[in-house]
């Protein structure tokens, strides 16, 4: 019994650590993804990771009290790194919303089956794009490289650096939204230019129905912006691979 414990301790901290981290990220995350298929994945690669990460010597003697906040000291950890890469992720959702605002479509809500919420079209499609630009280029590797990463700044049982963290996150969240308004700011440029036209139209052409024209045209516009963020979204993969390298509390 003194020898099964500690390797069974050592388990569910890993598992509590790969949990939190992948319930916490989009992709894994997904209703889309069948539970079954979540669980057995934290279970292959928990046991992956409890095979090449080794014990401190001192998980050996702990009680179930400090095992308790060990287990919770884990689970800080897996949520704050799934959190520092949900804001990379969120970066075209947020950069796509902006975008339909312009548009005018904020208000045309579909049915994303990803997610399992209400979404907007144009984030939906730019969404997918990114997803599947990030599984072309093995991104998705880079978690479990982060993860693996992490056991050596952050070993099992060790206490978390709450400093590291809260700067990691607020890194990410400052690159969020710098990156979202780079990635949607053409557009944004681009409507502001359209709308100073249709205000010199409108003083040459009192009579004609600005409103019903602009409308039109901002979609048209905005579709035409899209396609020219495609190309852009691509580069965007391979800053994302970097600033999870750079900003990931480890």
């Amino acid at each position: 019994m003194d020898v099964i414990f500690p390797k069974l301790l050592g388990f569910v901290l890993v598992l509590t650590r790969m949990s939190a981290f992948f319930a916490s990220i989009p992709l894994f995350s997904w209703p889309a993804i069948p539970t079954t298929i979540k669980v057995a994945m934290a279970l292959v690669i928990t046991i992956f990771f409890s095979i090449v990460t080794p014990l401190p010597p001192h998980i050996m003697q702990i009680g179930s009290i400090e095992a308790a906040l060990v287990i919770t000291n884990e689970a800080i950890y897996g949520f704050a790194l799934g959190l520092a890469v949900t804001m990379l992720f969120l970066v075209v959702k947020i950069a796509a919303t902006i975008i339909e605002q312009e548009m005018g479509l904020n208000m045309a809500e579909l049915f994303d089956p990803l997610t399992g919420e209400p979404a907007q079209a144009v984030s939906m499609f730019l969404e997918m794009v990114f997803v599947l630009l990030l599984f072309s280029a093995n991104v998705h590797h880079l978690f479990f490289a982060a993860i693996a990463k992490s056991y050596v700044s952050f070993p099992i049982g060790s206490t978390p650096d709450i400093a590291s963290l809260l700067n990691g996150i607020i890194g990410a969240g400052s690159q969020m939204l710098q990156l979202s308004f780079q990635l949607a700011a053409p557009l944004l440029a681009a409507s502001l230019v359209l709308m100073v036209v249709l205000a010199i139209a409108s003083k040459v052409m009192p009579d004609m129905d600005i409103f019903f024209i602009s409308l039109p045209l901002k979609i048209g516009l905005g579709l035409v912006m899209v396609a020219f963020m495609l190309p852009y979204m691509n580069s965007y993969v391979g800053e994302f691979a970097h600033l999870i390298n750079k900003l990931l509390p480890m």
